[in-house]
């Protein structure tokens, strides 16, 4: 049987270790926010750096941070936090922090992609460590006001000082992660199994499954309207139930019909064909393929991305959706 991962709790995880740290966290946007305020309320020593004077540095400002650019904020952190996102760091890294970071400051992620890809090479005297929150940047915050947390997992790519686990553990009970658990991964796992369950289902996989099965009922002459609510919109309830109650007590929660439709026909439509394909996805995460596509798209501008959003919006499903959206908004208890 395989083993069953430790879970790290707030009693495995000490602040102490990071105490007198000066931490530096890069951005101020979903993520870089919700760190840095959780930090700070630890009682940690949090510097906001960003590369220029826009929305973010008056948000920060208005947050009781003083903003300071990157490169003279890493001069004297002793923890650099990257949460900028992924296809910029490696420019910021080049121009703004490598020459001009104090050295064996310690380097802290909280996505593998930059390392895993060799897109940053870290200098061999740090500690490089991973904290990546299983939820936006947005719940990390609000479950930290209110008492709780939201699960990380964490990882260590160099450990120069020997505590390299015990500051991911500090850095993960700071934005009270430790309060529900935490879970010791690598970077290659974090990297390969995040690509994937983004592009198979959780982005990719589930809005290519909503949008054919509405368009199959729209193309046999059903109203469009009542295909957007059995397709899209009920979508979020089942999740939620997952969420609550595992797929097991999401099952026990529908009816009978549901059960047994759902049972016969989902395994015809996800098949072994389907299941090749996820496979042929996961071996272009692993082999370097898909990274490489992705880092020549952005460096073109992103014109996929682009004329796919532009497609998105002018479908009926969306027009169709934002008509509706205004209903189940209304129905929604205050």
């Amino acid at each position: 049987m395989k083993r069953v991962s430790k879970i790290y709790s707030d009693s495995d995880a000490s602040l102490d270790i990071l105490k007198g740290k000066k931490i530096v966290v890069l951005g101020y946007g979903s993520q870089g926010r919700a760190w840095a305020l959780n930090l700070r309320d630890s009682g940690l020593d949090v510097t906001v750096a960003l590369e220029r004077q826009g929305n973010s540095w008056k948000t920060a400002e208005q947050d009781g941070f003083k903003p300071k650019f990157t490169k003279e904020a890493v001069r004297d952190a002793d923890v650099i936090i990257f949460l900028i996102p992924d296809m910029v760091q490696r420019t910021v890294w080049l121009e703004s922090v490598k020459p001009y970071m104090k050295d064996g400051a310690d380097l802290v992620f909280a996505h593998g992609f930059n390392i895993h890809y060799k897109l940053i090479e870290p200098p061999s005297n740090s500690d490089v460590y991973m904290v990546a929150p299983k939820g936006p940047g947005p719940i990390v915050r609000d479950y930290f006001v209110r008492g709780g947390g939201v699960p990380s997992l964490i990882a260590v790519y160099q450990n120069v000082s020997g505590k390299a686990k015990e500051k991911a553990l500090a850095i993960a009970k700071g934005i009270g992660s430790t309060r529900p658990g935490v879970i010791e991964t690598t970077f290659k796992e974090e990297t390969e199994t995040d690509l994937f369950g983004e592009q198979v289902i959780l982005v990719g996989g589930i809005m290519e499954l909503m949008k054919s099965a509405f368009e199959t009922l729209v193309s046999q002459g059903y109203q469009p309207e009542v295909a957007y609510f059995e397709t899209i919109n009920e979508m979020k309830m089942i999740v939620d139930l997952i969420y609550e109650k595992g797929l097991s007590g999401m099952l026990r929660a529908v009816s009978d019909t549901a059960k047994y439709g759902g049972m016969t026909v989902g395994k015809r439509i996800i098949n072994e064909d389907v299941r090749k394909r996820m496979l042929e996805a996961l071996d272009r995460i692993r082999n370097g393929e898909f990274a490489s596509e992705w880092i020549e798209e952005y460096n073109k501008g992103m014109k996929t991305v682009i004329n796919g959003l532009n497609e998105i919006d002018n479908s009926q499903e969306e027009k169709v959706g934002r008509q509706l959206r205004e209903l189940t908004q209304k129905g929604r208890p205050k």
